[in-house]
This record gives C-alpha cells, sequence and structure tokens, in this order.
C-alpha cells in the first residue's frame, strides 16, 4: 500500500496514465515483490525477537519455519524468482547474525523503510527529495502494526 501510494503522490493525476503503461506496471512488480520480501523478514525478526524478550518464547527457530513457509506460498503463487532468491539470501543470513533480544526495539522495520525508498521506481533525482518522508512514512505503517502484533500477544505465555 505504502509503495502505491507513493506513486500515486509523486506523479499526480498523471499515475493514472501511467498505471497503463506496460514497463512501468512491470517495474512496479518488480518493486512490490522485493519491498515485500524485506517487509517479510522484519516482521517476521520482530515478532520472534519481541516473543523471545518479552514472553520468554525460546522457539526461535520457528522463525525460519514460518519465514520459509510464506516464501514458498508466495513463490508458488507467482512471486518473481529474483525477489524469492534475494530474501532467501537475506534472511539466512541475518538469521545467522540476529540479536533475538535488542531486534525488537532497535529499529526493525529499518531495511523494510530503506527498499521502499530503493525499488520505488521513481527517477532517483525526484527521490532524493523524498527519502525522509518516504522512511518516516514507513515507520507510521509499521508503527500500528507493532501496536496490534503487541495487542495480539498480550496473553500469550509461550506455551
Amino acid at each position: 500500500m505504502t509503495l502505491y501510494g507513493y506513486l500515486k503522490t509523486r506523479m499526480g493525476a498523471k499515475h493514472v496514465i501511467m498505471f497503463e503503461d506496460k514497463d512501468f506496471l512491470k517495474s512496479i512488480n518488480i518493486a512490490k515483490w522485493q519491498i515485500y520480501v524485506v517487509s517479510l523478514i522484519d516482521c517476521t525478526f520482530f515478532c520472534f525477537s519481541f516473543l523471545y524478550k518479552e514472553k520468554k518464547f525460546m522457539k526461535t527457530d520457528l522463525a525460519n519455519q514460518i519465514f520459509f513457509e510464506i516464501l514458498n506460498n508466495e513463490k508458488a503463487s507467482g512471486m518473481d524468482l529474483d525477489a524469492y532468491e534475494n530474501a532467501t539470501k537475506e534472511f539466512n543470513s541475518r538469521f545467522t547474525s540476529i540479536n533475538w533480544e535488542t531486534y525488537y526495539n532497535t529499529n526493525p522495520f529499518e531495511n523494510s523503510a530503506l527498499a521502499l525508498y530503493k525499488w520505488a521506481p521513481i527517477a532517483d533525482e525526484l527521490k532524493k527529495f523524498d527519502k525522509q518522508i518516504v522512511l518516516n512514512s514507513v515507520f507510521l505503517k509499521w508503527n500500528n502494526v507493532q501496536k496490534d502484533f503487541k495487542k495480539l500477544v498480550n496473553n500469550f505465555t509461550g506455551n
């Protein structure tokens, strides 16, 4: 949603015309998958880090299992193969070095915010003016997700 909102805002009334351009739609699809997989990684690590620290749920190996189950379902549903491969590499790399005790509390969605900024199909000379606004927009969206997740697991005991 944030990608499409950013594109519409940046293009103004011309966004209707641009969304009919096949090359542009292809670039949006690539961006969508690349942003999605980084967001999925961030969200997975946030959830399991929060559960680890706040709920004493030590089964971090489930993060790996759940992430790849979601990723493989998306691949079977038509996910961009480059996005799938990038997600696999990034997840595995980050999984080996994550600090489960602190991740959820140390800007856990920075990578997904940067992914939106990087992958949005907008000219670099225009993007440079948008960086802080784009990052803040993503952080605000993730704040809502964090609050909702914390409410959902409020009574979770780790069993």
